[in-house]
Order: C-alpha cells, then sequence, then structure tokens
C-alpha cells in the first residue's frame, strides 16, 4: 500500500511538473495592435456623400465621400474669368513698334541712296544729316515705347501669376473635398453621416491596416539581452479546442526605456519589476483580430 501512494505521489508530482511546463512554454505575452489613422474633414461644408462601413475594406486613395463644393467651384469660374480677360490685355509688342520699324527701314534704304548721291556729288550732306535725325529720333521713339509695353507685360504677367496662384489654392481646396482613405485598411469606426455638416478637422472615420498586426508584449531585462531588432520569433495564438496556431514574426521595435510590469503581467518572470515593451510583426492571413491575445517564443 504505501509503495502505492509513493507511486500516486510520483504520477500527481509529473503532472503539475507538466500542467506547469505547459503555461509556461512561452517567452512572453501581449496582445495584437494595428496603425490606427483617424481620417478628418479637410474641408467646411456638407457632406454630400459618404460610403464609409464599419468593416469594410478601403484601398489607399479610393475615394469614400464628397463635401459640398459648389462656392469653390464658382470662386474658381469667376478667377478664370478674370484670368482670361488680364490676358487678352497682353500688349503685342511686336505689332505695335512695327510701324516706326518700318519707318526706321525706310529712312534707312533713304539714307543708303543719298550716300551713293553724295559719293557721286548729286547730293549735299545737309540731306544725309537731316535723315539721320529722323532715325535716331524713330529709335529713341521705339526704345521708349519698346520698355512701356515691356513694362505692362511684366504688370500683366504679374497679375496672370497672381490669379494662378489663387486658381491653384482653390484646386487644392477642392481636392481636399473629396474623402478618401489614406491606407488600405478596414474601417473601424465611422463617426458621421451623409448630409451632416462637417467643419476643418472634423473626425469622419478610423482605419487601421490590418494587412499586417504587432503583438505588444514586454520582456524582462535578462530576455532583452538575447533579442535584437529583426529577430524572427514564433507567435502563437489560440486556435480553439485547447490548439495554438503559430506565426512567424519579426521584431521590429524595441523600447529603449523600462518601465514598471503592468497590471496584467504579460513576461514569463513575473518576479520583475521593470520591463521593456517591444513590438513584433506578424502577417495576418485573416484570422488575427486586433486586441486578440498572443503567446511569443524567442
Amino acid at each position: 500500500m504505501k509503495s502505492f501512494y509513493l507511486l500516486l505521489s510520483g504520477l500527481a508530482f509529473l503532472f503539475l511538473l507538466s500542467c506547469n511546463k505547459s503555461k509556461d512554454n512561452y517567452d512572453a505575452t501581449g496582445s495584437f495592435e494595428a496603425t490606427e489613422i483617424i481620417v478628418s474633414s479637410q474641408a467646411n461644408g456638407k457632406i454630400v456623400e459618404f460610403t464609409v462601413n464599419e468593416g469594410e475594406q478601403l484601398q489607399q486613395g479610393q475615394q469614400v465621400g464628397l463635401i459640398d463644393s459648389t462656392q469653390l467651384h464658382l470662386q474658381k469660374m469667376s478667377l478664370l474669368s478674370n484670368q482670361r480677360g488680364v490676358r487678352a490685355q497682353q500688349p503685342d509688342i511686336r505689332t505695335q513698334t512695327a510701324a516706326i520699324q518700318e519707318q526706321i527701314r525706310t529712312l534707312e534704304r533713304e539714307k543708303a541712296r543719298v550716300q551713293r548721291l553724295l559719293a557721286s556729288n548729286a547730293a549735299n550732306r545737309k540731306q544725309l544729316d537731316d535723315i539721320e535725325s529722323q532715325i535716331d529720333v524713330l529709335q529713341r521713339q521705339l526704345s521708349a515705347q519698346t520698355s512701356t509695353l515691356q513694362k505692362n507685360t511684366q504688370n500683366i504677367s504679374a497679375q496672370g501669376s497672381t490669379l494662378d496662384i489663387q486658381i491653384a489654392q482653390l484646386e487644392d481646396q477642392l481636392e481636399k473635398t473629396r474623402i478618401v482613405s489614406p491606407i488600405s485598411g478596414m474601417v473601424l469606426n465611422k463617426y458621421v453621416e451623409m448630409g451632416e455638416l462637417a467643419g476643418m478637422g472634423t473626425p469622419l472615420f478610423k482605419i487601421a491596416d490590418t494587412n499586417t498586426l504587432y503583438l505588444r508584449a514586454y520582456v524582462t531585462n535578462d530576455q532583452l539581452a538575447q533579442i535584437k531588432i529583426s529577430d524572427e520569433v514564433t507567435v502563437s495564438v489560440d486556435a480553439g479546442d485547447g490548439k495554438m496556431k503559430p506565426y512567424t514574426g519579426t521584431l521590429n521595435w524595441i523600447s529603449d526605456k523600462s518601465e514598471f510590469t503592468p497590471k496584467t503581467i504579460q513576461t514569463k518572470n513575473e518576479r520583475a519589476n521593470l520591463v521593456y515593451a517591444i513590438k513584433i510583426a506578424v502577417p495576418n492571413d485573416g484570422y488575427l483580430k486586433i486586441g486578440m491575445y498572443g503567446e511569443v517564443v524567442f
């Protein structure tokens, strides 16, 4: 009988030992989180279109809504009209100076004729001097007129550039009336409905990149010496029926500051007072969910 009790005690010890090992076959535990973004309104106005639904998968750059842009469109049309009017005032320097240039060319031909006559003593010097004087006057007039027209052109170009900038600003504001998804991911929360008024900075919806989730866990100082960034680790999650589903994750962040052990102990060594937070990137096959717990083996 005594040997029976000894055998029974030994079996009980082995059972407890195996239970203890099954509970401690991990180095740390934590919960999954994702990169979350709250998308806010970049314009003021009524939401005339909004097709976001919670749980929906969106692609980066996908338009999911629109804020009323009627007034912005009208302002742009007005500026475009003003721009056309300003451009129409642009002087044609070549056309407006053509008459003086033609007079100068005519006098140059006359000067050449008089010079030939003067060489054969068929003309006097005064005729040549008069022609040269007229050419000089016309060239000064041409220079003054060209300078005035160039200044007018510069002023009109400056006005046109100002209008171009104002139009570009309106186009930027019009672009911001489009509600688009900044990343590919799943909509977690929806904060507004179509028909509501939105102001600059009004939260519209929250989206998270669920293609890659991050297991946030804590390690002790002893464990910290055994790991480094880019290490591949094994992450396991509960698959039901007492089974665990393994994933391969990559250690991509280690906190450079220690902190006190959280209320929910997430390290194997429960006696540690100071721990370091880590993040492990795990590709999501669709099974992993935000907030789900996982176990880590280094």
